[in-house]
């Protein structure tokens, strides 16, 4: 992964687990760090369920079975019982194809063991771009693969339509239509200065914004994906 730096003995730790556990499929944390006060807010971000959710290849967790791992060390075998990578895919390429071994009765397996550091987008701009392709390509994963939508990938789009229709109604008289925005920019700004409480203040203050531009531009990218461009190319 161009984001990524991994270290020394990565290959042989995966392949040893490989060994170990017989999955088809190992990878590890995406451990993102950053270098300036914006970068480390979206690194504190990427770390907490706050901003990505629960999964365990972004928060960490103890060894197991998982739905996808990052930068994953697969079996030959198993891209070849599935087909590789569905290279329409721009984004989520990698979750699909682990769904679809998961599928075929394979394993796809996490381990702590497995640590890559993973390095931010460095503006609000870049960042937006990165989670509003990632909520779109969300979208045509599960317009693909019916029944793979949870309140994980959902949470981002309930949330803008929530705000959207808070803010339409508080603006057009109804006062109690501002408590869904007020609640929410609340919960950003106290768990985003909460999650990055270990941080310096100039980082702590910026965490907030880093949560509600990925929140917002996943959740707009979700909404905005109308049409499944894969059946066009099918």
């Amino acid at each position: 992964d161009g984001h990524s730096v991994f270290p020394r003995d990565y290959l042989t730790t995966a392949v040893r687990i490989l060994e170990e556990t017989g999955a088809d499929n190992v990878g590890g944390v995406m451990a993102a760090v950053g270098t300036t006060p914006f970068e480390k807010a979206v690194a504190c971000s990427m770390r907490s369920s706050i901003g990505v959710g629960s999964a365990s290849f972004h928060t960490g967790g103890e060894a197991g079975p998982a739905p996808t791992v990052y930068l994953g060390a697969f079996r030959r075998t198993a891209l070849a019982r599935v087909g590789g990578y569905d290279e329409r895919f721009i984004r989520s390429q990698d979750w699909e194809t682990n769904f679809r071994i998961r599928q075929t009765g394979g394993q796809v397996w996490f381990t702590p063991e497995l640590e890559v550091i993973y390095r931010p987008r460095p503006s609000v701009r870049k960042l937006a771009k990165q989670f509003f392709e990632y909520g779109r390509w969300r979208r045509i994963v599960i317009k693909q693969h019916a029944g793979t939508a949870s309140l994980r990938y959902l949470a981002p789009p309930l949330a803008v339509v929530g705000f959207s229709l808070g803010v339409i109604l508080g603006a057009i008289g109804w006062p109690w239509g501002w408590i869904a925005p007020a609640t929410y920019g609340i919960a950003v700004v106290v768990g985003g200065v909460w999650i990055a409480r270990d941080e310096p203040w100039s980082v702590r203050v910026r965490t907030p914004l880093a949560l509600a531009t990925m929140h917002g531009s996943w959740g707009l990218g979700f909404l905005t994906c109308l049409t499944n461009p894969l059946k066009k190319s099918a």
